[in-house]
């Protein structure tokens, strides 16, 4: 049997336990709707299931300024999924609270979107991912109402992009948006575990270079690509909106076991999130934006040398000499065996800036924008 066998049964029975003693103390299950995205031909409908106390008092928590209103993919449901990450930031005063979960597996569930009705289940994990063809939606934003088989239904929010959609942002999350100093183990138990939700750190002008991106392509999605855990997902909503981010779809994983290792690879799983974005829209090209802590260089140069017409151009912040250390151990940029001119070579330009505003100067002055 091997280790990671043994882990994932492990798991497995600890959850099975945690079930019932909740289950005993009241607890139902409750499905957590992350947001969704497709085409007028098909959407992605995702979410988790997980015991809470449907008597838990949820917190006031003042919902901000929401200053992206004028996309494409804005409107009611937007104020919705606002005030959920607000309610749900609220809650999880301090980070840890939101990995303490119970995950509920094999839960049966009803999924109504647009035309469509399914009947499903969720995965071990509890997790629900299925793509809905032929539902009848119209671009925009809309809500997929998710009926479990035990626990109260809800809706999750569900992006479909404009067939006209030539362009689009994929964005990383961790240290590019937000200085989280991952994956070293003991900052990112710090950033993650322990320190508030409410007060990590925004790169600077981040905001600022994806405003000059988007502001003359109100149809473009914006995707925001993580190897962080799905457990943070509330947190970063918040985050996005607090540090006046566009809104969109958040690709994050799971840390559990998997039947071939303890530990998902996460390089595999931003591969996989952006072949499957290459085939759900064939006709955007995308804007790649990461950083050079970890393995964004390498991914990006390698889907562009492979798809060069479908990549637009790559942008990468640079991170200081101490955030390298805290981020892979050494001072010097993590795996240096490439070099932008790869990518450039096959038409896709690549600029790089310790920040958003250095990233923003750099693009108008090499003209070099999406739109």
């Amino acid at each position: 049997m091997g280790l990671a066998h043994f882990a994932r049964t492990i798991e497995d029975a600890v959850n099975r336990r945690g079930i019932v003693k909740r289950r005993h103390a009241g607890w139902l299950p409750q499905i957590i709707g992350y947001t969704g995205y497709g085409s007028t031909s098909a959407v992605r409908v995702l979410a988790r299931a997980v015991m809470a106390d449907p008597q838990a008092e949820k917190k006031p928590f003042a919902l901000p300024f929401l200053p992206n209103l004028t996309h494409k993919y804005a409107g009611n449901v937007v104020q919705d999924i606002a005030t959920l990450a607000n309610e749900k930031a609220a809650e999880a005063e301090r980070g840890w609270r939101q990995f303490f979960t119970t995950q509920v597996g094999f839960l049966p569930v009803t999924v109504i979107i647009g035309e469509q009705t399914i009947r499903t289940r969720t995965d071990r994990s509890g997790y629900l991912d299925i793509v809905v063809e032929n539902h009848g939606l119209t671009p925009g934003w809309h809500e997929a109402l998710i009926i479990p088989a035990a626990g109260e239904p809800v809706n999750a929010p569900i992006m479909v992009v404009e067939p006209q959609a030539k362009l689009g942002l994929i964005s990383d999350i961790d240290d590019t948006i937000v200085v989280t100093w991952l994956p070293r183990a003991m900052l990112a138990a710090w950033n993650s575990f322990v320190k508030h939700t409410n007060t990590r750190q925004a790169v600077p002008g981040m905001s600022t270079f994806y405003q000059t991106l988007l502001a003359d392509a109100p149809e473009a999605p914006v995707f925001y690509l993580s190897t962080g855990a799905w457990n943070t997902y509330s947190t970063f909503l918040n985050f996005i909106q607090l540090n006046d981010l566009p809104i969109g779809p958040m690709l994050l994983t799971d840390w559990g076991p998997t039947p071939t290792g303890l530990f998902r690879s996460g390089q595999e799983h931003k591969k996989s999130q952006l072949r499957n974005l290459l085939i759900m829209f064939p006709n955007i090209e995308w804007f790649l934006v990461g950083d050079d802590g970890q393995n964004d260089p390498h991914i990006y140069d390698e889907l562009a040398r492979e798809h060069p017409s479908r990549v637009r151009g790559i942008a990468l912040r640079e991170l200081n000499p101490v955030e390298h250390v805290l981020s892979h151990g050494s001072p010097e940029a993590y795996r240096k065996d490439r070099d932008d001119k790869d990518a450039e070579g096959d038409g896709v330009p690549v600029i790089r800036g310790k920040d958003g505003f250095e990233l923003d100067a750099l693009a108008r002055r090499h003209g070099f924008t999406i739109f």
